[in-house]
């Protein structure tokens, strides 16, 4: 059934048609600005299985057989030229509405097919009402010259049933994949919490891809392997595999974080060799282990559970080379016998250190271990935590926190090991402030001002005798610190404190009333502003 918003069939016929050649590449287009196939983030169906469903009663009538044949969605035209309006993997609906009386006679059908083709369309089914009671033989032919999927739609069905046929069988792959990736994820967590952590991640991530991983050091040699692995490490594949990981190899991974670098390295790479495909991915310890995965076929979810894993062989793989789990556990240990941070920051490995405080950008449940982890990972430190709303990262100096995707940052400034306490609070205003003014991530300012040429005993004797109204309710002293720090901005001061902005108008006439001060002086605002940094 034609589309009713579709032209007629004068307009439609009237387009201009470009002849492709049988040389033109049938590949989905892509965007200019990604360079990816530009086709909507879904699970393919099977167009085995839309011809299986009887409620529709679709016979494949021209065109390969193949059952890997896949559409990703249903669209309906009418244009004599679909070509402009393809994203490439549609099932083309069209009830033959464009289609001049005496196009079986000319090169009508070769042309149309030709550009679904090269569009990089997957089949195109044909409606036998209410224009044509029979699929046109010429139609036929072309579709089994370029190799296009024919299916024939009887009257009794409509294309938007075909389309929500095709949503339908989705939304159960989706499901499925889902399933899929969840029960990975928590099979994989398993396997890291096991004595041998790393070959029994490797072992898990092998079998839920249905192939094989290994694990490179920085040198690039094999570390462990699992899975169904070639017979001898020299084959085809395993040396196209590791030449892959060579390519998200970073080339100087002792290098600071710093220093720039001569050019970017790819977080992740792909490619196929003899049917298989490869896969790499660098582990985030900057230290050059890459992780490797090798499988015949590769779905929509593997993507997703070997991320899991190269984050949970980043933080396996960081241990291992720093021993910074043993590391932490005397500190932890130290500290609560009574060490003073400072005696056991060397154990750490740093002498100034970064607070940073971060949330996700969607509002939405607590963050959970594992990407707690992956940030930590991401932002060059194991030291996090999860805890709340807000995970913290305990960072080493020399690596200066960058903003990540999804997340809203806050970075205190780099202190000594006695000044943590002070770096977490400078961090959770820094994390504040990014979130009220949408930025994804705040440093706390660390350049000296004219404030540094007072003696910082008068400067907190003046601030506590100034803020002495206002100290006994550190409701009002946090709010008229943001809501000066936000530049008197109601809305940016209700978001970085979560409250509703009525509730900061009546905390600041409040202030102003016991302060005694015009808080639209910019004077008085200078010296409050002075005070509390002070205080």
């Amino acid at each position: 059934m034609p589309d009713p918003s579709a032209p007629s069939a004068s307009s439609a016929s009237s387009a201009p048609k470009t002849p492709a050649t049988p040389e033109t590449p049938a590949a989905p287009k892509t965007s200019a600005a990604s360079g990816t196939p530009a086709v909507p983030p879904t699970p393919p169906v099977p167009l085995a299985a839309l011809l299986a469903r009887e409620d529709l009663a679709l016979r494949q009538i021209a065109g390969p057989t193949d059952r890997d044949t896949v559409i990703h969605w249903a669209h309906t035209s009418e244009m004599a030229d679909p070509y402009p309006y393809l994203l490439g993997g549609e099932l083309l609906l069209s009830a033959g509405v464009h289609i001049p009386e005496a196009a079986g006679s000319g090169t009508y059908f070769e042309d149309y097919v030709s550009r679904i083709v090269a569009a990089g369309g997957a089949a195109l089914g044909f409606g036998l009402a209410p224009v044509h009671d029979t699929v046109p033989r010429a139609l036929v032919a072309a579709c089994d010259a370029y190799e296009l999927p024919l299916i024939e739609v009887p009257p009794q069905t409509t294309f938007s049933g075909v389309a929500r046929a095709v949503w339908q069988l989705m939304a159960q792959a989706r499901l499925a994949e889902l399933r899929r990736v969840t029960e990975a994820q928590r099979s994989l967590a398993a396997a890291a919490a096991r004595p041998d952590p790393v070959p029994s991640v490797l072992r898990q991530l092998a079998q839920r891809v249905g192939g094989w991983a290994a694990l490179y050091g920085p040198d690039g040699a094999e570390l462990a392997r699992a899975g169904r692995v070639p017979e001898a490490p020299d084959t085809p594949t395993a040396q196209a595999l590791a030449e892959l990981a060579a390519v998200v190899r970073p080339s100087e991974p002792s290098a600071s974080r710093t220093s720039p670098a001569p050019s970017p390295t790819p977080s992740s790479a792909t490619d196929t060799v003899g049917g298989v495909h490869l896969a790499a991915y660098a582990l985030g310890t900057g230290q050059g282990f890459v992780l490797g995965v090798a499988s015949a076929r590769r779905d929509s979810g593997d993507h997703t559970i070997a991320s899991v894993a190269a984050v949970l062989l980043s933080l396996l793989t960081g241990e291992h080379q720093s021993g910074s789990g043993a590391a932490r556990s005397a500190a932890l240990v130290r500290l609560l016998l009574g060490a003073a941070p400072e005696a056991v920051a060397p154990l750490l490995g740093g002498e100034r250190w970064v607070v940073v405080h971060a949330r996700p950008v969607a509002d939405g449940p607590a963050p959970d271990a594992v990407a707690a982890s992956a940030l930590g990972a991401a932002l060059g430190s194991a030291l996090v935590d999860a805890g709340g709303d807000v995970v913290r990262v305990l960072v080493p100096g020399d690596r200066e926190p960058a903003a990540q995707s999804g997340w809203t940052l806050g970075a205190s400034a780099a202190v000594t090991p006695h000044e943590w306490a002070a770096a977490d609070t400078q961090a959770a205003r820094a994390l504040a402030r990014a979130r009220a003014t949408r930025s994804p991530l705040v440093r706390h300012g660390e350049r000296p001002g004219l404030t540094d040429l007072v003696p910082p005993a008068d400067a907190a004797a003046h601030a506590r005798t100034l803020l002495a109204p206002v100290a006994d309710t550190p409701a009002l002293t946090e709010t008229l610190r943001t809501w000066l720090s936000l530049h008197g901005s109601w809305d940016r001061t209700a978001v970085a404190l979560s409250v509703h902005r009525n509730t900061v108008r009546q905390r600041i006439t409040r202030c102003a009333a016991l302060l005694g001060a015009d808080l639209d002086d910019p004077d008085v605002r200078m010296e409050l502003w002075f005070a509390l940094r002070h205080g």
